[in-house]
Order: structure tokens, then C-alpha cells, then sequence
């Protein structure tokens, strides 16, 4: 349940690379909105955003790091996505199954590139996982889910794919959208993950509108 009253989260695969964005309503006017990151690297080929309980998922994200670490350590050279999401299915399908912790509560969204191209999975607190043309997790799911559905094509670039992505999240936005309340990740065909500054999602946010 700790999923589906988290934030709106989504992903879009392009013809030459991936979108991953997400609201960002911060606990308390208190909180400092440059501390709360939801879309981080994994590595500098590899993004992810989250649903869900912070702390799970900064623990996912920790080990993940690390398993990435370790397989470059020991190949010298990048892990694959897929194994990476498989590795982090095994470890969230591990919770659901040992006695005296609980499953963790968030759904991950995650992308990078492999030999077919740009991809994006996600991953359920079950240890499931799937690679997706677009997907949402979070409080608003199916209606972003029927809106990715009327806007996605196979042919859909990058850049439509991230104005795709804000009018998705639009759609079940309470108040003023802004660069400092939703983040937006990218990964192009240069396949190197980068998350854009609040500067660079205010410039797409006037070309939507």
C-alpha cells in the first residue's frame, strides 16, 4: 500500500533514449527542496525513480550502487541494466520472504541502454520485474497509465517523450506546477544519465504550456 499513496511516478522509452520524472511534495514547508532527490544514477549509464517510502527507497538504491561497484571492480567495465535490475529484484523479493523484516515499500522505475537500445523497467515490491514501452507507479496510476497510452508512439523522440512526461504529470497535479516541484532524469543516445535542474524543467515546462 506504501506504493499506490506515494508520488506520481513515470517513465517513457524513446526512440533514442528514456524519460523518468516524478512530483516531488515535500513533507513540510520546512524542508529544504534541493535535499529531497527521487530521481538518482545508479551509475553514470543507469537512472531510477522511486514510489513509495524514502528510506526503502534509499536503501535500494544503496545496494544497487554497490553491486555495480563490485561487478566493475571485477570485469572492468559497466554493469549490464538488465542483470543491475535483476540483482535489485532478488534482493526487494528477499524482504518479501524472511522472517522479521518487511517487504520494502517502494516500486522503482529504471533506465538506461542495453544492445537493443534505450530501455526502462520496473520493479514491484515483490521482486517482479518488467521492461516497458511507459509505465507509472504511485497515487495517480491509472489515470497516467490512460494517459501515456493515448500519447505513446514507438517512433516518439526524446524530446516529446519529456513533454509527454510533464503534461502526464499535469494531469493529477494539485496546485502550480514548477521546476522545483517535479524532477525530471534523462538518458540520450550518448547513454550517459543525467537529471535536469529546476532551470532546464522550467524551459519545458513553458514549451508545453
Amino acid at each position: 500500500m506504501a506504493v499506490g499513496a506515494g508520488q506520481t511516478s513515470l517513465g517513457i522509452k524513446a526512440s533514442n533514449g528514456v524519460v523518468i520524472a516524478t512530483e516531488k511534495k515535500l513533507p513540510s514547508i520546512l524542508v529544504d527542496e534541493a535535499s529531497i532527490n527521487k530521481i538518482q544514477s545508479l551509475t553514470p549509464n543507469i537512472g531510477v525513480v522511486y514510489s513509495g517510502m524514502g528510506p526503502d527507497s534509499r536503501v535500494l538504491v544503496r545496494k544497487s550502487r554497490k553491486q555495480a561497484q563490485t561487478y566493475q571492480r571485477l570485469y572492468q567495465e559497466p554493469i549490464p541494466l538488465s542483470q543491475l535490475v535483476r540483482e535489485t529484484a532478488a534482493v526487494m523479493q528477499e524482504f518479501t520472504q524472511s522472517g522479521g523484516v518487511r517487504p520494502f515499500g517502494v516500486s522503482l522505475l529504471v533506465a538506461g541502454f542495453d544492445d537493443n537500445g534505450p530501455q526502462l523497467y520496473q520493479v514491484d515490491p515483490s521482486g517482479s520485474y518488467f521492461s516497458w514501452k511507459a509505465s507509472a507507479i504511485g497515487k495517480n496510476v491509472s489515470n497516467a497509465k490512460t494517459f501515456l497510452e493515448k500519447r505513446y508512439t514507438d517512433d516518439m523522440e526524446l524530446e516529446d517523450a519529456i513533454h509527454t512526461a510533464i503534461l502526464t504529470l499535469k494531469e493529477g497535479f494539485e496546485g502550480q506546477i514548477s521546476g522545483k516541484n517535479i524532477e525530471i532524469g534523462i538518458i540520450d543516445d550518448k547513454r550517459i544519465f543525467k537529471v535536469l535542474t529546476p532551470a532546464e524543467v522550467d524551459d519545458y515546462l513553458a514549451e508545453v504550456e
